[in-house]
C-alpha cells in the first residue's frame, strides 16, 4: 500500500478537528437508555444504538464466481455482540470483528500504534484487539477513487466527486484517466463515528467442508486509523454493494445464523455457526417466514413487520400494535428493522408503556426500583430461588424464567415467535437471600417519529436461528439451543 499523500495527512487533522462536532450531534438525536456499569452481562452501549447507514446500489464484485461455495463461519460472542474473524492479507492476518446486519462496510482497525479511538477506554482497557497491517500484506492496495465502492462510500450521486476531492482535473475525470486513490472517507453509526480509507486485499473463507478455504481477490474494506466510540471492526451484511454478503455473490442467494446466549459471552470455546449461500436457504420450508419489507428510502436495511404481542402461554389476547411497526411513511420512516448491531429490542411510545403495564398486570412479584433507577431498564423484579443449581446441572436462575411470563412476537404472514424464556428477563446480579432481581431487556425507542419505529435487537434473537432468504425476500425464525453440538447440524440439514 502506497504511503499517505500531503491532501490525506491534511484531511486527517480536518477529520480530528470534526469528529466529535458530527458524533456527538448524531448520537443525542438518537441515544437510547443504557445499562448501568453494574450490569452483569457487562454490555456497554457501543452497539446499541439505531443506525442508517449509506445507501448504495448493489454490486459484485467482478473477481469474484458468482457460483462460489457456501461459506461457513464461527460466530463467537462478547458482551455487547458477536464477533466472526477475518482472515485478510498475504500472508493471512487474523482480524475479529462484529456481524453487523444493520450496515454494510466492513472495516478493522488499522495499524499497531496508530490506530485511535476516541471515547473507547473501558472497552479497550478490558479487551484485547486485533488491527489490520496494511504494509505486512504484499496483496494490500489502496482502492481507486473511481471505482464504484468509493463512490458508494462517499454516498455521491456524482461519480466523478471522488475523484475531483482527491485532486484529480477536469480533463481526466472526463477522459476517465485519474489514477488517484480513494479520497478518506467518513462512516456514521447511531452513536459511533469512523474514518478511514478503502482498501483492497485478499480475503479467505471457509466452506462447508471442513479444511477447505476459498481466496478471494480484492475484497474492499476500511482500512480505519481513527474512530469515536467504535473500538472494534465490523462486517456489514445489509444488502449494500459493500456489504460481505454482496461482494462474495451471495446478495441473491441467503444467510443464516443462531446466536448464543448471553451467558455464555467472553467463552472462546462455544461458537455458534453463521451460513452463507444456498446452505443457508435450503432445507428451511419448516421454519416461519414473514416477509421482507421494502423501505425505498433505506433500501439497504432488513425490515419486518410487527403485528402483536402475546404474554403468557394461555388464551391471552394480542396486544395490538401501532401499523407504523409494519408500515412506512413517505420519508420511509416505520417498519421494524431486524438488527444484529443494536442489543435490546425497542419499541415505540406510547406502545412501549402500553407493554409494561400489561406486564405489571400479570407479574406479582415485588418490583425492584432501585435497580431501574441504576440501571436504565425499566421493568425490573425480585424473583424467589431456592438453589443455586438443580439436580440435572441446571442453573436455578434459568429455570426461574418459567415464574415470569412469555412473550410471543406475532409478525406479518401469520408468524408466531415465542421468545425463548432467557431473551426477555435477565439476572442483574447473582442470586442473594433466595432472590435474584430480573429486568426486562426491552426499552423505548427515543424518536419513533425518525428512522424505524422499532428495532428487534440481537438479545431477543438468542437461540433463535434466523434465516434471511434473499431469494423469496422473506426471513425465517426457529427456536433452538445455539450452543448445541447438534446446532451445526441441524443448520445444514
Amino acid at each position: 500500500m502506497a504511503p499517505l499523500s500531503t491532501f490525506d495527512t491534511l484531511f486527517n487533522l480536518f477529520l480530528f478537528v470534526f469528529l466529535f462536532s458530527i458524533a456527538n450531534q448524531y448520537s443525542h438525536a438518537r441515544q437510547h437508555p443504557k445499562p448501568s456499569d453494574s450490569l452483569v452481562l457487562g454490555l456497554t452501549n457501543a452497539r446499541t444504538t439505531i443506525k442508517l447507514p449509506k445507501q448504495s446500489s448493489t454490486l459484485l464484485n467482478p473477481n469474484i464466481s458468482s457460483h462460489m461455495l457456501d461459506m461457513i463461519e464461527p460466530l463467537r460472542e462478547v458482551r455487547d455482540g458477536y464477533l466472526i474473524s477475518l482472515n485478510l492479507g498475504s500472508p493471512p492476518q487474523l482480524i475479529q470483528v462484529y456481524m453487523d446486519t444493520g450496515s454494510d462496510l466492513t472495516w478493522v482497525p488499522c495499524g499497531n500504534l496508530t490506530f485511535n479511538c476516541i471515547d473507547c477506554d473501558d472497552y479497550t482497557n478490558n479487551m484485547p484487539m486485533s488491527k489490520y497491517l496494511p504494509f505486512h500484506s504484499s496483496s494490500s492496495v489502496r482502492d481507486s477513487c473511481a471505482s464504484q465502492f468509493c463512490i458508494d462510500v462517499h454516498s455521491s450521486d456524482n461519480p466523478y466527486d471522488p475523484c475531483y476531492i482527491s485532486g484529480c482535473s477536469l480533463s481526466t475525470l472526463i477522459k476517465g484517466t485519474c489514477s488517484r486513490p480513494c479520497p478518506t472517507f467518513v462512516y456514521t453509526y447511531g452513536e459511533g463515528v469512523v474514518a478511514g480509507i478503502l482498501t483492497r486485499d485478499t480475503l479467505r473463507v471457509h466452506g462447508k467442508t471442513e479444511g477447505v478455504t476459498r481466496e478471494i481477490a480484492n475484497f474492499d474494506f476500511g482500512c480505519v486509523g481513527s474512530t469515536y466510540r467504535e473500538p472494534m471492526g465490523i462486517v456489514g451484511f445489509g444488502k449494500g454493494s459493500l456489504s460481505l454478503p454482496s461482494q462474495l455473490g451471495f446478495l441473491q442467494k441467503g444467510f443464516s445464523h443462531c446466536f448464543l446466549a448471553f451467558k455464555f459471552a467472553n467463552n472462546p470455546n462455544i461458537s455458534s455457526p453463521l451460513v452463507v449461500g444456498d446452505l443457508a436457504i435450503s432445507s428451511k420450508e419448516h421454519l416461519q417466514f414473514t416477509p421482507m419489507l421494502k423501505n425505498p428510502m433505506y433500501p439497504n436495511l432488513y425490515y419486518i413487520g410487527l403485528e402483536g404481542i402475546t404474554l403468557g402461554t394461555g388464551s391471552g389476547s394480542m396486544i395490538s400494535v401501532p401499523t407504523n411497526l409494519r408500515d412506512f411513511d413517505s420519508f420511509g420512516n416505520g417498519g421494524m428493522l431486524i438488527d444484529s448491531g443494536t442489543t435490546y429490542t425497542h419499541l415505540p411510545q406510547p406502545f412501549y408503556s402500553q407493554l409494561l403495564s400489561e406486564l405489571e398486570s400479570v407479574i406479582d412479584h415485588p418490583r425492584a426500583t432501585e435497580v431501574e433507577a441504576g440501571s436504565g431498564f425499566d421493568l425490573c423484579y425480585r424473583v424467589p430461588c431456592t438453589n443455586n443449581v438443580t439436580n440435572n446441572g441446571m442453573k436455578s436462575v434459568d429455570l426461574d424464567d418459567h415464574l415470569l411470563p412469555s412473550i410471543t412476537f406475532h409478525f406479518m404472514n401469520n408468524v408466531s415467535l415465542v421468545l425463548p424464556q432467557g431473551n426477555n428477563f435477565y439476572a442483574m446480579s447473582a442470586p442473594r437471600n433466595s432472590t435474584v432481581v430480573k429486568c426486562l431487556l426491552f426499552q423505548s425507542m427515543d424518536d419513533e417519529d425518525y428512522g424505524p419505529a422499532g428495532v428487534f435487537g440481537s438479545f431477543q434473537q438468542q437461540n433463535v436461528e434466523v434465516v434471511y432468504d434473499m431469494q423469496k425476500e422473506r426471513i425465517g425464525f426457529q427456536t433452538m439451543d445455539c450452543a448445541s453440538s447438534l446446532a451445526f447440524q441441524q443448520l445444514h440439514n
